[in-house]
């Protein structure tokens, strides 16, 4: 079959509508098995796929297509604050919950902690510990918290506290719980983020903690950032939204993480 594609009775267009039909059912797929399932050769189906990849509607990386660029470029808070922002709300309200009485909890960086801080109550007497600049203006209004803000270089696109001196801030401190944003999540790879010394800083905070929260809107799935934050198993429970994809679902509930979704 493969040698003589046009046995295969699918015209172009006809063949590309599956090649992307069979993207969206699983995300990412393996030239040969494009090749198999559509019964023309590798050579075509690559062709396709560089078609394809230049109408924007795919992106390869080598050997494989999937739908959608997985590599994540940096972007200022205040751009990424405003995409999924109802799915971040609900996210931040659930992990509220989880807040316990005289905790105290390490808070991360990004726009999903953002709104965690801000559906904190401050009812009761609690100290919070961040690296964002952001969540401490956000905390510091309620005077049952005490907010403790890490020192160091600031990063400009995240406004938050990066490098040594807040890592060595972080050794005079024994936290419950981590509520950690991050830039990709996937099963297999782990987390990321798009900065190295955000990553360095976060896996010092997973070190300090008792628990990872890992608070990620459904857009974060599947995709990477520059820089590895840690593996799948340091997570203990990941937030999110009901757009996670159930097999990316179930893939982090065979690795023992508990999986919330809001």
């Amino acid at each position: 079959m493969k040698n003589g594609d046009a046995s295969s009775g699918l015209s172009l267009v006809e063949r590309q509508e599956k090649i992307m039909e069979i993207l969206r059912e699983s995300g990412s797929v393996p030239v040969s098995v494009l090749s198999d399932r559509l019964k023309v050769s590798d050579v075509t189906i690559r062709k396709d796929l560089n078609s394809l990849e230049k109408k924007q509607m795919l992106y390869r990386p080598h050997g494989s297509a999937v739908l959608m660029n997985p590599y994540i470029n940096d972007r200022h808070i205040n751009v990424k604050e405003k995409q999924n922002a109802e799915q971040k709300r609900l996210i931040g309200a659930y992990a509220a919950r989880l807040v316990e009485p005289s905790d105290t909890i390490l808070i991360a960086s990004g726009t999903t902690v953002m709104a965690f801080a801000r559906e904190i109550s401050g009812e009761h007497q609690l100290t919070a510990i961040t690296s964002a600049l952001s969540v401490a203006m956000i905390l510091s209004k309620h005077r049952n918290i005490d907010v403790i803000q890490l020192g160091g270089p600031l990063r400009n696109s995240s406004v938050s506290a990066v490098g040594p001196f807040a890592e060595q801030m972080l050794g005079n401190f024994t936290c419950s719980k981590l509520f950690l944003g991050v830039d990709g999540i996937d099963p297999e790879y782990g987390l990321t983020t798009t900065n190295l010394l955000e990553a360095s800083l976060n896996r010092v905070m997973i070190e300090s903690v008792e628990k990872v929260i890992v608070l990620a809107d459904s857009g974060k799935f599947g995709r990477k950032g520059s820089s590895k934050i840690c593996e799948t198993g340091l997570v203990n429970r990941i937030i999110t939204d009901s757009g996670i994809p159930d097999r990316t679902h179930n893939a982090f509930m065979d690795a023992g993480v508990e999986v919330s979704i809001v």
